[in-house]
């Protein structure tokens, strides 16, 4: 589609491409700015499909205008395609052009959300502001904003996801997803945005769904894992602060917290709705080629290396 709009309007002389929308928009927009001018194939920038040039430019000014709360592409360079099937891939067109030259927050434009969007969406923010916070390249400067985004996740989710005219939940949730594209664009992901990107390439799943159904479980397996391998790792202590701070219980130690953190999590996953991934077709005969594709860009900073059996059970128990 990127290619077909590139080759459609390229001889246009386009001054700005503007893109509303959620992520998707967001980046479909964001790729076709930024070929506008080269003229070429998106393919021939994915990473780890096809060649891989490197990205020349100039890319056409975008500006970007989130309708959805989540996925913080506003705030990122780069643009996440994919082709979906048995042999599909989700991978990233990235380049400093394609920042945004401006994004227009405006959170009305969240009223129009139907529930299942807000849950899907609220979900990968969530993930993407606990994913920056305890990643291996997390730092003092995105520790902040990550904690800001977290709070404001905790107050305005739920009551976003029960009445989307709710202006103050719009708010908090609108700087929540501003905030999660700000950190992942500086510390990387984690072991769920490694998952939700062969789960999105080979099944229909919506990307916030993926993240939304996957983080309860994949926290706690990090978790366990730090504690069988890494007692001492720093982000075991971040995992506590953040259960302290999403269930309102400051007074925990620290593996109290940690079983908070995950049962808050639960709670949130059920009582969004949702599914699980046997509703979009995935299997158990389905998880070692869903494993072995896993190990992206995402699952490098997470906190802790995760082997196979460990991914494999993140799975095992969503579907």
């Amino acid at each position: 589609m990127v290619d077909e709009a590139v080759s459609i309007f390229r001889a246009e002389q386009i001054d700005v491409v503007i893109g509303i929308g959620g992520g998707s928009a967001l980046d479909a927009a964001k790729s076709i700015a930024g070929l506008l001018i080269p003229g070429n194939s998106v393919m021939d920038h994915l990473e780890g499909v096809g060649p891989e040039l490197p990205y020349r430019g100039p890319a056409t000014p975008f500006i970007a205008v989130p309708t959805t709360a989540g996925t913080g592409s506003e705030a990122t360079k780069n643009a996440v395609l994919s082709v979906q099937g048995h042999d599909g891939f989700k991978k990233s067109f990235r380049d400093d052009k394609l920042v945004a030259a401006y994004a227009l927050i405006d959170p009305d434009l969240l009223s129009s959300c139907p529930p299942a969007v807000i849950a899907a969406n609220g979900m990968d923010a969530l993930t993407q502001l606990l994913e920056s916070y305890v990643s291996s390249r997390a730092a003092p400067l995105t520790d902040s904003l990550a904690w800001g985004g977290l709070k404001t996740v905790r107050d305005g989710l739920l009551a976003l996801y029960a009445d989307s005219g709710n202006s103050v939940a719009r708010e908090q949730m609108a700087y929540a997803a501003l905030v999660s594209g700000i950190t992942l664009a500086q510390t990387g992901l984690g072991s769920v945005h490694g998952l939700a990107a062969p789960l999105g390439a080979f099944f229909p799943i919506p990307h916030g769904v993926a993240c939304g159904t996957l983080v309860a479980t994949a926290t706690r397996i990090n978790i366990e894992a730090l504690r069988a391998r890494a007692p001492g790792h720093p982000a075991l202590v971040k995992y506590a602060l953040v259960g302290r701070l999403l269930s309102g219980q400051g007074q925990l130690d620290q593996d109290s917290a940690h079983k908070a953190l995950f049962h808050t999590l639960e709670t949130w996953t059920e009582a969004l709705r949702l599914p699980r991934l046997a509703h979009f077709g995935v299997a158990p005969d389905d998880i070692p080629r869903i494993v072995a594709n896993s190990r992206g860009s995402s699952m490098r900073t997470n906190p802790i290396q995760l082997d196979d059996t460990e991914i494999s059970a993140i799975l095992c128990a969503r579907i």
